[in-house]
């Protein structure tokens, strides 16, 4: 009797626990996105990066006199040459260029102190790479031995403007009519180029050919000893790409590092691996042969071994004095910025030139160094920099 009873019950309270309605969660309100505001587009050139003035520094005599050479060989350039940082105009360099002529020997630290406002681009935190003229055999006609072509500029080469409305280096589509992307660097390995009369002559080595056109100089010598320089004269348009870079981010680091010497050794030693290497960056650099002394910089003028520097001429005004201070002595002191180069990019980024030379190519080849840098602008043209909005 119990049992039903007891039964009965539990059935009983099962029931009415159905029957009565369960409280409804509250939908869960999510909060709203958080949206970033839009990144400012970085700075295009120094005016818009900022500057601030700082105090000359102390100057070796003999920098500053190797500086002085380098700088007077720019004068006739920089003062009618329009300067795209924004920092300087044409004639503000004409006093400063004036007074170069007459500068007495062993007075050239008191040249550059007094006749520049000494300023900082941005934090000044700069890095410093190398770069010299090598020399390489070659043949001035393909034979055993010799095969890699060095070419001059193609005519098919030009600035046009393509579908997407951009202007840049690239070719007329002869099926088309279109402006289209030259040649990549696989293309002219494969043959693009090839049977147009275009080659200045033929190496034996495909890896000195790939570094000349990072270093964008060389000295051809010749099997019956004679020989000539070869300068940059023009680039295919497409992008250049750091194969030290690409070895770092597949974790495939020659021993020594990243340093030219370095990565010379690794592509002889894996000569399939590093040439598929050297086809990743598809930038092409075409020559000129040079009848002038020595390799000629951005600003059609000869270089100076250990007194020109590449910059990127929308930070620096190509001409103007670089001071730099360094985490190691080789680089220290006063350059001049003379060229420009691929991956030499963006404020306070340069590449300092060495000359020829086995010792040249040792330094310029393991050459990083981090520190500071200081632009020399005509004295004055601080204050209208700083003045602008």
């Amino acid at each position: 009797m119990r049992g039903w009873i007891r039964g009965f019950a539990l059935a009983s309270l099962a029931l009415l626990s159905a029957c009565v309605s369960r409280p409804t969660q509250a939908p869960v309100t999510q909060p709203p996105p958080i949206t970033q505001p839009p990144k400012p587009p970085p700075p295009a050139n120094a005016l818009q990066t900022g500057i601030s003035v700082v105090e000359p520094r102390l100057l070796d005599e003999g920098n500053a006199e190797r500086a002085l050479a380098a700088f007077r060989t720019s004068c006739p350039v920089v003062t009618t040459r329009t300067d795209k940082s924004g920092l300087t105009q044409p004639s503000d360099w004409v006093t400063p260029c004036t007074a170069a002529q007459s500068v007495l020997p062993g007075t050239a630290p008191t040249f550059f102190q007094s006749q520049f406002d000494w300023v900082q681009v941005g934090t000044g935190k700069a890095f410093a790479t190398g770069y010299y003229e090598p020399e390489i055999a070659v043949s001035r006609t393909q034979a055993p031995g010799y095969t890699v072509p060095i070419y001059m500029v193609p005519p098919d080469l030009v600035r046009c403007t393509r579908p997407d409305g951009t202007t840049g280096r690239g070719r007329i589509d002869p099926a088309t009519g279109a402006c289209v992307p030259y040649y990549s660097r696989a293309d002219v390995e494969n043959g693009a180029l090839a049977g147009k009369g275009l080659e200045i002559a033929w190496a034996a080595d495909p890896v000195d050919v790939f570094f000349v056109e990072i270093q964008g100089s060389a000295r051809l010598v010749f099997p019956d000893g004679s020989a000539e320089q070869i300068g940059y004269a023009d680039q295919n348009g497409l992008a250049y790409v750091p194969i030290g870079r690409l070895l770092k981010q597949q974790g495939v680091l020659p021993p020594g590092g990243t340093n030219m010497q370095s990565i010379k050794a690794w592509i002889r030693a894996n000569p399939a691996a590093g040439q598929q290497l050297m086809l990743q960056n598809p930038s092409y650099v075409f020559f000129k042969v040079l009848n002038g002394p020595g390799p000629l910089g951005a600003l059609n003028v000869p270089i100076t071994a250990q007194g020109t520097v590449a910059a990127d001429p929308a930070f620096v005004p190509l001409g103007a004095p670089i001071f730099l201070a360094m985490d190691r002595p080789e680089p220290d002191g006063l350059w001049v910025a003379q060229d420009v180069g691929g991956a030499i990019k963006g404020a306070n980024r340069f590449d300092t030139f060495w000359g020829s030379g086995p010792q040249a190519a040792q330094i310029a080849g393991g050459m990083a160094a981090s520190g500071q840098a200081l632009l020399l602008i005509p004295k004055g043209t601080a204050q209208r920099a700083l003045a602008h909005p």
